[in-house]
């Protein structure tokens, strides 16, 4: 599994970067930055909660 960003929705608030920090972060002008895409299995529900978090649906979780 993978998570991805649209972008276009994200409007880098950093909740997802505080529930999932190995995957998120939010640089200094403000932009999320992926840190890493694929989900290994002990990772799952930080990403899931950073998902269901992000008040703009900017976060998914895609099967490869």
């Amino acid at each position: 599994m993978k998570v991805t960003v649209d972008y276009g929705k994200c409007t880098g608030l950093g909740i997802c970067e505080s529930l999932a920090p190995e995957f998120f972060e939010v640089n200094d002008d403000g932009e999320l930055v992926l840190l890493k895409e694929e989900i290994g299995p002990d990772e799952l529900k930080a990403v899931e909660e950073a998902v269901a978090g992000c008040p703009t649906e900017a976060l998914r979780i895609v099967n490869d």
